[in-house]
């Protein structure tokens, strides 16, 4: 484990481009000490599985990490880099917001997805409706179909590219990544809904289960790192990446999301607010593949920091894996003062 902190050649660099303001932070700068020892023993309480983090001061760049530039795989992380390059479609002028999609059994996807248990008795669903729902509620169903009208996941990773976020990827939908997590086929219509999904997955032998996630925590597609989740919470915190409109929906929506409430919500001081984005696998057989959160905090008195927590093959029943979350949270509160 190494920290990793003020990134002078970094900060150097982004001090002498064009146009940057040259600015003195007023802020604290972190409690490295701290965040190292409250690391240590989170990785310890998280063994054997893989624990990265990262926390950036948005003012002044000073960044604390650790594994921060090992990949871990995004689950649903994902929805808020596909939530910007829906917004920067709209931005752009080639989708509007209150366009209505009409979905057919090909779009259904794997549970999580309010939008297949209503399927077939609604259909119709606005792009707005679509993004709040993938982006905040963490629907399957409404993130494939708004990937499916930009372009695909190349199209998001391409967008990504293009904002210099390069160590982030999509590539699979999700009725193709979550299946074959469990070693089954791309998704079909009779396995909508809970039940029907769990037991579908109950029917591939526990030996082909284990190696089909064995080797989803191996592929590097559909991973980002830690560093990397910052960089983007920064460029959109910062207006960098959609116009202001579009940037103040997404972090509403994000500040809004019912999920993870046990994670880095659980955490923050009074008074602070936490606009972020979860992942969860399955866990099957004893082991969670991947959980997740990223965010921006906004302290009571402004201050705005980034972070980003990922959570690997883990043997920890859900809530002790939102526990190492929540502490590290404390941490960061106290080590930015």
């Amino acid at each position: 484990m190494r920290r990793l902190v003020l990134l002078a050649a970094v900060l150097l660099a982004a001090a002498c481009e064009p146009g940057m303001p040259q600015t003195v932070s007023t802020t604290p700068r972190l409690d490295a000490e701290r965040l190292d020892e409250t690391a240590a023993e989170l990785t310890a309480r998280a063994a054997p599985a893989r624990l990265g983090a990262a926390v950036m001061n948005l003012e002044s760049g000073e960044l604390w990490a650790i594994n921060g530039v090992d990949r871990f795989p995004m689950q649903s992380v994902f929805k808020a880099p596909l939530a910007a390059a829906v917004l920067a479609e709209v931005d752009a002028g080639r989708l509007d917001l209150e366009e209505t999609i009409t979905l057919m059994d090909e779009d259904i996807s794997p549970p999580f997805s309010r939008v297949a248990d209503a399927y077939p008795g609604r259909r119709d669903y606005t792009v707005a409706e679509l993004l709040t729902l993938a982006a905040g509620a963490s629907d399957n169903t409404a993130a494939d179909v708004l990937m499916r009208r930009i372009g695909g996941p190349g199209a998001v990773t391409a967008w990504l590219r293009a904002q210099d976020i390069r160590e982030m990827r999509v590539d699979r939908y999700e009725r193709q990544l979550q299946p074959e997590i469990a070693g089954l086929d791309s998704f079909r219509l009779d396995w909508k809904g809970e039940a029907a999904y769990r037991a579908a997955l109950q029917e591939v032998p526990a030996a082909e289960r284990q190696a089909a996630t064995e080797a989803y925590l191996a592929d590097p597609r559909d991973t980002t790192t830690p560093r990397e989740a910052l960089l983007f919470l920064a460029k959109l915190a910062r207006g960098e990446l959609l116009s202001q409109a579009s940037t103040a929906r997404l972090l509403k929506i994000m500040g809004e999301t019912p999920t993870g409430a046990g994670r880095l919500a659980a955490g923050l001081p009074p008074g602070a607010r936490l606009a972020h984005k979860t992942g969860t696998a399955r866990t099957d057989l004893g082991m969670n593949p991947a959980t997740n959160d990223i965010g921006l905090i906004t302290l009571e008195d402004g201050r705005q920091y980034a972070i980003a927590v990922f959570l690997s093959g883990s043997t920890l029943p859900e809530a002790e894996r939102e526990a190492i979350f929540a502490d590290l949270a404390r941490s960061v509160a106290r080590a930015i003062g």
